[in-house]
């Protein structure tokens, strides 16, 4: 099986409108699947200690399930994405079904943390033809990646390779607040900052970085 670490040659060209990479040549770090107390904490605090910013897309249950996670999340300065209310690969949704499952999303991080998202990723980068309109309604972007890190297969050996042959000015890093990937996560994140600057590369935040 081809792996592919990054999907953003074809996407952009069949999907110019979604944010494949940063706009201003920094890398973002970008983590999916949470909130999860097995790992969100690790991610947080070692975020913390190297002083980074980063973007979470959250599963719509976790962050209900998880309310003091998410909070956590927010209050340590990261950003917060949606990513479906119960990692619905979006392909398969009609457009009233992927309504919901962004609607519920939206009501589940409001009514927890107060926060509206304005970020949204699909979950295993399934991405379809009627996304961008429904966002719309809901002033949302969609932000998929041009570095995959594979880091869910728990092997630190193909993070390193993914980082140190794939890591750009413009990266938009895929990582998992996954219990799958608990045990070399916080590796992969430090050598993710080491190789970044053995290239001379920056980090941003959200904010800046998706315009």
């Amino acid at each position: 099986m081809k792996i592919f670490y990054d999907p953003s040659a074809i996407g952009k060209f069949v999907f110019p409108k979604t944010f494949w990479e940063t706009s201003n040549n920094k890398i973002l770090l970008t983590f999916d699947d949470g909130p999860n107390p097995a790992t969100t904490p690790l991610i947080l605090k070692t975020l913390d200690e190297l002083k980074l910013v980063a973007l979470f897309f959250v599963v719509g249950e976790n962050a209900k399930k998880y309310s003091s996670l998410l909070k956590e999340i927010i209050s340590s300065g990261n950003e917060i994405g949606n990513h479906t209310f119960n990692h619905t690969v979006i392909s398969k949704l009609n457009k009233k079904e992927l309504r919901g499952q962004i609607i519920s999303t939206n009501e589940a991080v409001e009514e927890a943390a107060g926060r509206q998202l304005k970020y949204f990723r699909p979950p295993k980068g399934r991405i379809n033809f009627g996304l961008q309109k429904i966002l719309s309604e809901f002033e949302m972007h969609d932000v998929m990646w041009n570095l995959l890190t594979y880091d869910y297969k728990n092997d630190l050996n193909i993070v390193k390779f993914a980082l140190r042959n794939y890591l750009k000015p413009d990266s938009i890093v895929v990582m998992h607040d996954n219990i799958k990937n608990k045990e070399i996560i916080e590796s992969s994140i430090r050598f993710a900052v080491e190789t970044a600057e053995n290239k001379g590369l920056k980090f941003g935040e959200p904010s800046e970085c998706l315009k």
